[in-house]
């Protein structure tokens, strides 16, 4: 039986997820949270469908021990490969995904032209692709799609301001801008915490209005929705709200970027699962 008292799971390949987490945390401040970071394993984008799932799995199983009421899967790439598989396994339990947010870009564009950043793994997902193929129908929306290979890893690795990551950011969005395209997709969890560097470089492209698609509010405004459904929003009767972080990586390097990211002092532990 799930309880309303339970903590809400979140996971992802590595940090990207805390983009998702920083959402939930301000539209759900009455619910305690565990945050896993699969940094050990990351980033999914290039690994296989069989390794993603088996992740997934581990790391369901590690929240539900923890008497989770909820889960999130924080990552783009595992969205579109395991959700349906979770939701299979665990029909009970509230599981919330990811995906790149083309319906609120279609939405949003002038021009008619949207560049869409994500990960390989997750622009060759059937889900994406179902997804893509409808809105092009619906709207006549021409979509951009960029992979962009080493992103992830860079962030990962805290690189949020150096050279490298200015330069393969602007590698990849060079081309989506030279289309005329007026908004652009953050397909992978990790890409919100280089958004400055994207906006910087559409500046200097002469394009300082771009539009830049998030989608972590919408995953916490859809998974308050579900609590609400569910009967398991605490609604404030947390009186001891805790928010505790896992890593298969170094611990103290996703402290940093919590810090750094998050503004909070949240304690960190290594799990290998």
């Amino acid at each position: 039986m799930l309880l309303f008292s339970g903590p809400i799971g979140v996971f992802d390949s590595g940090v990207g997820g805390l983009s998702v987490l920083r959402h939930i945390r301000s539209q759900l401040p009455g619910e305690n949270l565990i945050y896993f970071a699969d940094s050990g394993y990351a980033p999914y984008g290039d690994k296989s469908e069989e390794f993603v799932i088996e992740r997934a799995f581990k790391i369901a199983g590690f929240f539900l021990k923890q008497g989770i009421k909820a889960l999130v899967v924080a990552c783009n790439t595992a969205t579109a490969i395991t959700i349906h598989l979770l939701r299979e396994k665990y029909p009970e339990l509230p599981i919330v995904g990811v995906e790149p947010g083309l319906k609120p870009a279609a939405a949003k564009t002038i021009t008619g032209i949207v560049g869409v950043m994500a990960t390989e793994r997750t622009l060759a997902s059937n889900k994406f692709h179902v997804l893509h193929q409808l809105l092009n129908d619906q709207t006549g929306v021409h979509f951009i799609m960029q992979p962009c290979p080493g992103m992830a890893d860079l962030i990962e690795h805290e690189e949020l301001d150096s050279e490298p990551v200015f330069n393969l950011v602007r590698r990849y969005l060079t081309p989506i801008l030279e289309q005329n395209a007026d908004t652009v997709v953050l397909g992978c969890t990790h890409y919100p915490f280089v958004r400055h560097v994207i906006e910087k470089i559409a500046a200097e492209a002469g394009n300082p209005s771009l539009h830049i698609i998030d989608t972590g509010y919408a995953v916490a405004r859809q998974l308050k929705h579900l609590l609400d459904i569910y009967g398991l929003n605490s609604k404030g009767r947390e009186t001891d709200i805790q928010t505790a972080a896992f890593t298969s990586g170094d611990p103290q390097t996703i402290s940093r970027l919590i810090g750094r990211l998050l503004q909070i002092d949240m304690p960190v532990s290594y799990l290998s699962l």
